[in-house]
């Protein structure tokens, strides 16, 4: 069971939110605006934080900049509407993990939620039979688990998923759209610019577990590739 606070100024979202993280066994803290979320921050932090951008009294930007000041490991899954396109590159640049459009599926929401806490699970030492392999790099879908070298990355489901499209085809370029609808299967409204937002995250997570990683290649015009192993 995690403590998850829920930062939104609509209580239909926070009542249906509330309802779902429920049902998985978590607690839920909620808060209307951004200055109540950080003094609850400030008094004794969640394990994750889902964050809708456009608040009154401290927005989710700010609130993501201060959360970050304290504590840069803190999951922070940003909820927008579809129209904030800007913002939720803004968002991911400043330290947010992940985001959904509004309206979202709550299946798809519990899913990320799930995978943002395994990040900040013990360690896993074994990886299940079912796996797809590109050179050092194993993917392993039953988990959203990704290891470089054996080193599990710290990925969010949508740097998992782009990843793993990248690597279904090494050496074939994929656009920025294709690479948006692989990380957002269920959202029609993200714009294919905040891939590049993606792409430099990923970068910096496995070059962190193996400096010498250039697997990943810019196509200028067209989009990215997986280096071929």
């Amino acid at each position: 069971m995690a403590r998850i606070a829920v930062v939104d100024d609509e209580a239909g979202i926070r009542e249906t939110l509330t309802y779902a993280l429920k049902k998985e066994g978590h607690q839920v803290l909620c808060f209307r605006n951004g200055e109540d979320a950080w003094n609850g921050f400030c008094e004794k932090p969640a394990d994750l934080m889902i964050l809708d951008i456009m608040m009154p009294r401290m927005d989710g930007l700010e609130l993501c900049r201060r959360i970050r000041s304290r504590n840069e490991s803190l999951p922070l899954l940003f909820l927008s509407s579809r129209d904030e396109e800007f913002d939720r590159i803004l968002g991911l640049e400043i330290g947010g993990d992940d985001y959904l459009c509004k309206p979202f599926s709550i299946r798809e929401l519990i899913t990320r939620v799930k995978v943002l806490l395994r990040r900040t699970s013990p360690v896993r030492t074994t990886v299940s039979e079912d796996i797809l392999r590109q050179g050092e790099l194993h993917l392993d879908d039953s988990r959203y688990e990704a290891l470089w070298k054996g080193k599990l990355l710290p990925l969010t489901i949508s740097e998992y998923r782009i990843l793993r499209d990248l690597c279904h085809m090494p050496g074939v370029v994929r656009s920025r759209e294709q690479l948006m609808q692989a990380a957002f299967p269920q959202d029609s409204y993200v714009s294919d610019r905040s891939v590049d937002s993606h792409i430099k995250r990923l970068r910096r997570k496995i070059s962190a577990a193996d400096s010498s990683f250039e697997g990943i290649e810019t196509v200028y015009g067209l989009g990215y590739r997986f280096r071929e192993s």
